[in-house]
């Protein structure tokens, strides 16, 4: 058995998909589907039940899979302590988020303390972060709900309250609080590029009685645009409202916070400046809580 047989399959194992994973690793599929098989025969087990055009993996798989993701971590480990000493890579960060407020402000207070941090960040939807997290390709990651997975370690970071934002000319202007129940009718202002958040917030409309009514679904840096254009509601966490200086309402229904959630590997050996980048991450949110909260 050999590493390079063992990251053809993790990436098989990932894609669900032979031809796609056969371009991912630049090989023609003949020669991928060979390794595959002889890893299958020195294993003695089926890797992967086929579903139509797709793979999937088998239970055999699925445990191969586990230990797989330990070997390159561990492999990553005696990389990085072997390389402890060259400052360059001691002093970069890998990190994803699945949306970027959750750095803002973070960022610049973590740069002032330590300039000489790399941080390379890129957005991601939760289950790539997780996927990413998993394979070693980043140290930590930043998503809305924890990640549950028992590779991955999780710290809720804050529950941030949600507030309705109003027209500024809108009628319930100037209440302290009202049920989402009020806005039934009200076209709604939707965010695009956030599957789970959106989930999210229509859920909290379908637990009010009603289905939104969405006049705009749009990215975060339109959504601002639209809702100052004074084109409907919008649910949004207090924190942007505050910094944006938006025309909000608290809302009294249940199970109106989201959480912010930090993860990374549980056997995974951080360098120094990502393991203080992740102790500060937790201390940010800690020292601003009340930034995240109506009261």
């Amino acid at each position: 058995m050999e590493l390079l047989q063992l990251k053809y399959f993790q990436t098989v194992a990932y894609t669900e998909h032979i031809s796609k994973a056969a371009q991912l690793l630049n090989i023609a599929q003949p020669s991928l589907s060979l390794t595959i098989k002889r890893l299958e025969d020195e294993l003695g087990t089926t890797l992967f039940d086929r579903k139509g055009r797709n793979i999937q993996l088998s239970a055999s798989g699925k445990i191969l899979l586990k230990h797989v993701n330990r070997i390159f971590i561990e492999i990553e480990n005696a990389q990085i302590e072997i390389q402890s000493e060259e400052q360059h890579l001691a002093n970069t960060i890998k990190i994803a988020i699945s949306n970027p407020r959750f750095l803002t402000g973070l960022i610049s207070e973590h740069i002032n303390l330590f300039p000489t941090s790399k941080i390379l960040q890129s957005i991601g939807v939760k289950s790539d972060i997780l996927t990413n997290l998993k394979k070693g390709d980043i140290d930590l990651g930043i998503t809305g709900h924890p990640i549950q997975d028992e590779e991955l370690a999780s710290c809720l970071l804050v529950d941030e309250d949600i507030v309705l934002v109003l027209p500024s000319n809108h009628r319930l202007t100037g209440e302290n609080e009202i049920s989402l129940s009020h806005v039934a009718d009200e076209p709604f202002i939707m965010l695009a590029n956030n599957a789970e958040y959106s989930a999210f917030t229509t859920l909290l409309c379908e637990k009010a009685g009603f289905s939104p009514n969405i006049a705009f679904e749009v990215d975060s840096h339109l959504l601002v645009e639209i809702i100052k254009l004074d084109q409907g509601v919008a649910l949004i966490p207090i924190s942007v409202c505050r910094t944006l200086g938006l025309n909000y309402i608290q809302i009294t229904d249940d199970s109106t916070t989201y959480p912010v959630s930090l993860s990374w590997v549980k056997h995974k050996t951080l360098s120094s400046s990502a393991t203080h980048f992740r102790d500060f991450i937790i201390s940010y949110y800690q020292d601003n809580y009340k930034m995240f909260k109506v009261y």
